[in-house]
């Protein structure tokens, strides 16, 4: 399939690491230029630029606070000012902080959950979307083509004990992205949101033990556990000329789950 993405300006947020990394280096294999961001992790993200400049993309690296709204119209700003506009925004970065269950860590119970932590989860998922989505579009509209690929949850549609505040957040977004397919289609954006399950980031390596990774592939119809690349090859079909008429739609990589 041809994609379309030579020299085009893709946005990919949270890119030191996990599927925000494996995506900018899809990407980067396409020929485009690729703006990394990253909030703390300023050498993982520089490690990124290096493997995409190796994949011969072209990368440029900003930080970006998920939230702080000032901080991400900056980061979008720079990256206009960078290469003149943005053709693609993945909008993937991820605070999940206390809200998430992990192994080892006992969850309080729901009518125990702060008050600040769960207004924390929705500013970082549901604002910062709104944010990031607001900034790009004046550096998208007018070029008859655009794509902007959300990243939701498997979470939001399987539901975990503990985990309220996440699952809300994400699930949020499949409304977002159904009410900007009517508001941007007309200007050749497409709009779309991958829902990865489980996925075997550095994350989840570090925090889940074999025995649980083994458990949960053999639970999965597909046998294994989502890779980052898998998420990333279904963002890059997405936001790309590939994509000749999805729109709107919740694409779920899940191994079947």
């Amino acid at each position: 399939m041809k994609t379309g993405l030579t020299d085009k300006v893709v946005l990919v947020t949270g890119a030191s690491r996990g599927i925000g990394r494996a995506t900018a280096l899809a990407y980067a294999a396409e020929g485009s230029r690729v703006a990394i961001t990253y909030h703390s992790d300023e050498a993982g993200a520089k490690e990124t630029a290096d493997q995409v400049a190796a994949a011969d993309g072209t990368p440029f690296v900003v930080r970006y606070d998920l939230g702080d709204e000032d901080s991400i119209r900056a980061a979008v700003a720079e990256v206009g000012a960078e290469w003149g506009g943005i053709d693609v925004l993945v909008a993937g970065a991820v605070e999940w902080g206390d809200a998430i269950p992990r192994p080892g860590r006992r969850m309080p119970a729901f009518e125990a959950v702060p008050p600040e932590q769960w207004q924390r989860v929705l500013r970082t998922s549901v604002d910062a979307a709104f944010h990031t989505v607001q900034a790009v579009l004046p550096l998208m509209r007018g070029r008859d083509w655009g794509r902007i690929v959300l990243i939701g949850a498997g979470l939001a549609d399987t539901g975990m004990t503990g985990a309220g505040a996440y699952g809300a957040a994400k699930a949020a977004l499949h409304g977002l992205v159904r009410s900007l397919a009517w508001e941007l289609g007309p200007d050749g954006i497409l709009v779309n949101e991958v829902v990865p399950g489980q996925t075997l980031t550095e994350n989840v390596l570090t925090h889940a033990s074999p025995a649980f990774l083994e458990n949960k592939a053999r639970s999965l119809p597909s046998g294994r556990m989502n890779t980052p690349e898998d998420v990333a090859r279904a963002i890059l079909f997405l936001g790309s000329a590939a994509n000749g008429n999805v729109h709107g739609e919740a694409l779920r990589v899940t191994g079947g789950l």
